[in-house]
């Protein structure tokens, strides 16, 4: 059976009401810097995609869990600004230390094609999965730092201009 389309609006109904005018902030501002969105129904709610470039390449995501709902940013430019990463909230630091390792970097395991993070923060060496290394809970006190990272990883993305 082939999955039925999801729109927006109807994966914007599911958002709780005190994160919709933040999640529709975003949307139109990756709408607006070319990003390409799609929508699908998983266990836990829905998952908003967005991917950027050519070829269009996983950027952020919107994922719901039972504690909330998640952005999880694709930090693939990371090393062009570790002082934004130097800043992170002690909060935002305690998600990355507590996401799984990159197993084909610690250990040489995991698939050859999949490449996780390896940065710094501070004085701590981080070798992370790039599936849940920038997952961070959508709170009124992350959403300002989550908007601006991906901000930053979109200049990069777009060649550091």
């Amino acid at each position: 059976m082939a999955k039925e389309k999801i729109t927006f609006e109807q994966f914007f109904e599911s958002v709780d009401e005190g994160s919709k005018p933040f999640v529709q902030n975003l949307h139109n501002f990756l709408s607006e810097n070319g990003c390409k969105v799609a929508f699908e129904e998983k266990k836990n709610g829905f998952l908003a995609s967005y991917k950027y470039g050519k070829p269009p390449r996983a950027f952020v995501n919107f994922v719901f869990r039972p504690h909330g709902m998640l952005t999880r940013i694709y930090g693939e430019r990371i090393s062009g600004y570790p002082d934004f990463l130097n800043a992170l909230p002690a909060e935002m630091v305690k998600a990355v230390e507590n996401s799984g390792d990159c197993k084909r970097l610690v250990s040489n395991g995991c698939s050859p094609k999949c490449i996780g993070y390896d940065f710094t923060i501070g004085d701590a060496h981080f070798q992370k999965c790039r599936y849940n290394c920038f997952e961070f809970l959508i709170t009124a006190e992350s959403n300002p730092t989550i908007k601006a990272f991906i901000e930053r990883e979109l200049k990069e993305r777009q060649g550091g201009a």
